[in-house]
């Protein structure tokens, strides 16, 4: 007898009780790599995003498709739909395994509707770089080469956690966020996905010093960040920067629908990212072993168990 699907809950408070397990999987897109192209599955899709967007798709037709890709690379990490279908498998087969890993990871965990859009998304077209036959803006590649601070304070020395993310990655996940929790708060998820891959576009020129280094700029902070943002915006369609500077401004509070959904959703993968160091620095063998079964049931399970208890490298 099959079990009943759990119920997703009702409202943002439950959801983000819920939703941290599936987030931090999905944020680990940032750090899973293929031999096929260059960067992470999360920096590809940051620059795969922009390249539908400055070709003149809409913001919520690429949120569903990179969001709904990476819900399903939380569990088939670079398995994507343009290796599925390079192995052979049709387009109806694709979106079978792709919904499969969807439902494993998001089923009654984001709201309902979030899942129903999900499954329906397509699959994004390409699998890195410009796929859309446009020149990109020169920030798409700078802010994947431009490392995050981490965490710092103002007088204190900064924590630096080996490897940084980098932004292309970070506004990646907070616009994969934004999107899964949109409907939670009202938002628009084309907005707060589009709101998640823009908001640090002057880190495009600006090294980022983390939040010490923004109270050692004092006064001069606002200033610096607007001027090197227009910079930014002046390099995209004029419809687009248009639609995105209008966003931007929901970043001052989390008194709107969409500013709740983004603020969120960045301290969420702020949050989750130091939570990937620590975990990092505590893993141990036994966890491999006995919790992740890296010696999993087979056929040859006793052998395997056996040379390494001849070899000492059982816990």
């Amino acid at each position: 007898m099959t079990a009943a699907p759990a119920t997703a809950p009702a409202t943002p408070a439950a959801r983000y009780a819920a939703v941290p397990g599936l987030l931090r999987e999905i944020g680990d897109l940032k750090r899973v790599r293929t031999a096929d192209a260059a960067g992470s599955m999360a920096s590809r899709s940051f620059v795969r995003a922009w390249s539908a967007l400055v070709a003149g798709a809409e913001p919520v037709a690429v949120a569903d498709a990179e969001t709904a890709a990476a819900v399903a690379g939380a569990r088939l990490a670079g398995i994507d739909a343009a290796v599925l279908a390079d192995a052979g498998l049709d387009g109806d087969a694709v979106q079978g395994v792709l919904r499969r890993a969807i439902d494993e990871v998001a089923e009654g965990v984001v709201h309902p509707a979030t899942l129903a859009w999900l499954r329906a998304a397509p699959a994004p077209q390409g699998t890195t770089g410009d796929v859309s036959g446009v020149e990109l803006p020169a920030f798409v590649d700078a802010l994947c080469r431009q490392p995050r601070a981490g965490a710092t304070a103002p007088g204190r020395a900064r924590l630096i956690a080996e490897p940084p993310e980098d932004h292309g990655e970070h506004c990646w996940a907070v616009a994969v966020y934004g999107a899964l929790l949109a409907l939670d708060h009202g938002a628009d998820r084309g907005e707060a996905f589009l709101l998640g891959l823009a908001h640090h576009l002057h880190n495009a020129v600006l090294p980022d010093a983390g939040f010490a280094g923004e109270t050692l700029l004092g006064e001069h902070l606002d200033g610096v960040v607007d001027r090197l943002t227009e910079r930014a915006l002046a390099t995209l369609p004029d419809d687009l920067g248009t639609r995105v500077r209008g966003l931007l401004a929901a970043r001052a509070d989390a008194g709107s629908p969409l500013g709740a959904t983004f603020h969120a959703a960045d301290v969420l993968d702020r949050v989750l990212q130091v939570h990937h160091h620590a975990r990092a620095a505590a893993f141990t063998v036994r966890e491999a072993l006995d919790d992740l079964e890296l010696v999993h049931a087979s056929p040859v399970q006793e052998h395997q168990n056996a040379v390494l208890a001849a070899a000492g490298l059982l816990p």
